[in-house]
Order: C-alpha cells, then structure tokens, then sequence
C-alpha cells in the first residue's frame, strides 16, 4: 500500500486509511495465525504475511497439550493424527516403565496441516493472506513513515506495507524481534526425523508416545507416533551439536528403526527470552518463537505460541487505536505485563524444573515413574487442568524440592540431604501402571 497524489506535482498527502492497514502480522505459524485471527475477528482490518508457500514442513514434535486447546479459535477442529493415552519412559534406554491413563493425555498434528488450518480460521475471521513474501525489516520513523501512527514495513522488492500495529510471528530467527531487540536466555538444538514404517511397527505405537531422557544435561528424546509415521526427535543446549546428533542416531537404533529410510530430517534452534527482555518496540510487538516464549525445560512451544498470539492479537487492536505515543506505549506496557503474569511466570517454573532436571535426571525419572503423584501431576498438565506454574502454587512438595534446588545453585546449601523423591531410584523397573 502506498501514499496516492492528489495531483502530479504536488506533495504527497497523509495516506488514506484505506491504504493502511489496522493490524500486519508477519509470519503464518500458530502465534501468527492467533494474532491476525484475534485481530480480525475484533472486526479490524488484518494482512498477514508468510515467506513460504503454505502448507510448509515444521521441525516439530507437534503434541497438542491442554493449554493448547484452549487456546484455538472456537470451533476449530484439530486435525489428530493420534490420541495419546500412555506414555513409556526411559533413562537412556534403561530402567523402561510405561504409564496408562483412561482419558486422552493430548494429542499428536502434523504442523503443516495444522498450521494452515489456523491460518484459514484467521482468513474465515476476515484477516488477508499473503504468502511468499520476505519481510526485510520494520520502521516507526524516516522517509518511509507518513505519520507518527503508522509503522511501515518495508517487503523484498522494496514494496512498503503501511500499519497503525506490527505483530512480530516470524520464528526464532525474527526480523521483527531484532527490532524489538529480544534477548536470548536459552539456546537448544533439537533434530528431529520423521520415519515411515509398516502398518505392524505403527500399530505398536498407537496411542503410545515414549520419552527418553538423555545422556546430555537437559536431553531428552521422544517417539510421537503419527498414523503410519513416526516423528523421532531429540534436543539438548546448543554447543553439543555432535552429541546430539549422536544420540538421535544412537536412539532411533536402539528402537530398532534404523532400517527404516527418514522421510525428512531435520534441525531447529530452539531459543527462550531472558527475563527482562521486552516485548514490544512503539507500535511493533513481538510473541511465540519471535520473543523467546517457550516452557524451558521441555521446550514447548505450541501453547506458547497459541496463547502469546492471541494476547498480541488483542493487544495490537488497541494499540491501533491509539492517537498518539503515550497511548500506544501504555498499551504496549498491558500486553507485556499479561505476558508477564501468565506465560513469564509458567518459564520460571520450567527454568527451575529444567536446573532440577539437569542435576538429577535419574531422581526424575524414579519419581514420574514410581511416584504417583508425580505421575498425576504430568497427567494434569498434559490435559490442561493445571500448569507447572499452578503445580509449584499448589503442591508443598513441588515448591519445596524447586526451593531446594534454588538455595543449591546460588550456593547458600551445604550437603543436600538425601531426597524423598531419590529414594525411589532403586524401585523404577521394567513394567507398566495405569492410573
């Protein structure tokens, strides 16, 4: 969209409103689709940009968790591919227990059939697609910018979008978010290989998933099966890129699946914010993978994505509103402190989890598979009646172990005391459960 001249020769006018667009969300993922739906169907006039054709291939392990339904446009039919009901886990291959559960734990999609899914829900909600189209960068003043209420976005090609809002979608590498200036916590590398195997390996892992916990500090691996594909991934920090790939070579062998030819394989860098990062620059937000929103120690960024989307959606709508400055950058502040409240706080739990995790994945493992209420409590936040957040608030125990492990890292503990929860090292065997 660009500025029109009243008559050749003269200077250009201010730009029509219907030149410029309420609310450009740039990037069609789940956060994307989320803000330019929650946009759109506010009633706003929403454009969003996509550089790959869709449907494209994510690299993910594609659960769909509790938090993550909640969070769909309503009525959105989610395309399954499996319904999970157990869960086997394992220490680097040892020490196998699996756990059942009567109802659903979530659910398994392919992320290029559910993220075009969403992206149609936001086109049904009235927001415009555009896709194949590189956003070079974002800017708020200069030649490009008419008015101190329009922020423009400046395409491949030289084409400008003109827009009163900016919602940064685009991914863990975001142009938007460089703009924001989102800092980096936390870097993970996870490869993941999507294997095709006959209908007698598939049948074995219906409504089975398996996680292992890896050999790396932080690792882990998992098996999401798929109808008659299995999605096989690992990740673990940034800088062990060897061993990491060893260890998805090392695993997909010990499942007995290395004969099995991958259909795709594939990285990801994996990145969380810092907590003081920000979130959003004059008019420009950012959410999901583009501001670092991710849960830290399993890495999930679905629900992440889906929830930051929709509150920038939301935020953004209001901050296309504002007259002036003051105005957008109060705004701005409500859309950093929802984010802050809700999902911050959920990161700072995960962060915690993961240092416990880290220090001793043996005593995690005994205590999801020989505690039952450690058990229940992934069950609760796999289905959504709870988060890691609501569980620390909720449980003694859960706060008092995360406690410890907080006086421990800053050097205030002497000699830890021997756990309850290490006590069940020695009780985790080979065998099943059902709760």
């Amino acid at each position: 969209m660009s500025s029109e001249n009243a008559d050749a020769g003269t200077q250009p006018e201010e730009p029509q409103e219907s030149s410029v667009w309420d609310v450009v969300v740039v990037g069609a993922g789940p956060a994307g689709a989320s803000a330019a739906y929650a946009a759109a169907v506010a009633g706003r006039r929403v454009l969003l940009l996509e550089k790959a054709e869709l449907p494209r291939y994510k690299t993910c392990g594609g659960g769909i968790i509790g938090p993550s339904r909640d969070a769909l446009p309503p009525g959105f039919e989610l395309p399954l591919k499996e319904r999970v009901h157990a869960v086997t886990f394992s220490l680097g291959g040892r020490l196998t227990r699996t756990r059942r559960s009567r109802q659903m734990l979530f659910g398994l999609i392919n992320r290029p059939e559910f993220d075009a899914a969403l992206v149609e829900s936001a086109q049904k909600a009235g927001a415009e697609l555009r896709t194949g189209v590189t956003v070079q960068r974002v800017e708020q003043h200069g030649p490009a910018v008419p008015d101190r209420r329009t922020v423009a976005v400046v395409l491949a090609g030289g084409e400008t979008v003109l827009a009163h809002a900016v919602v940064g979608a685009d991914g863990s590498a975001s142009r938007i978010g460089a703009h924001v200036g989102v800092k980096l916590d936390q870097v993970d590398l996870g490869l993941e290989a999507e294997i095709p195997v006959p209908a007698t390996v598939a049948e074995d892992w219906a409504g089975r998933v398996l996680i292992d916990w890896g050999p790396m500090p932080g690792s882990y691996g998992w098996v999401f099966p798929k109808g008659d594909t299995l999605t096989v991934g690992v990740i673990s920090a940034r800088g062990e890129g060897a061993g990491t790939k060893r260890y998805l070579e090392d695993f997909i062998g010990r499942l007995g699946l290395a004969g099995f030819e991958p259909a795709i394989s594939s990285g990801h860098l994996t990145r969380c914010r810092s907590d003081d990062s920000p979130l959003s620059r004059g008019r420009v937000l950012v959410c999901g993978d583009a501001a670092g929103l991710l849960e830290p120690w399993t890495r999930e960024g679905i629900s992440f994505a889906l929830r930051s989307g929709r509150l920038a959606g939301e935020w953004a709508v209001r901050i296309a509103e504002a007259q002036d400055a003051v105005d957008a950058r109060r705004q701005a502040l409500n859309y950093a402190f929802a984010i802050k409240a809700g999902l911050g706080v959920e990161m700072g739990v995960g962060r915690r989890m993961l240092a416990l995790f880290e220090k001793r994945p043996t005593a995690f493992h005994a205590a999801i598979t020989g505690f039952r209420p450690a058990w229940r409590a992934f069950a609760d936040i796999t289905r959504g009646t709870t988060t890691l957040a609501g569980l620390v608030r909720t449980h003694p125990m859960a706060r008092r172990l995360l406690d410890a492990v907080d006086r421990r890292s800053q050097g205030r503990a002497g000699a830890a005391s021997r756990e309850p929860v290490a006590e069940a090292e020695e009780k985790a065997v080979t065998s099943e459960d059902r709760v």
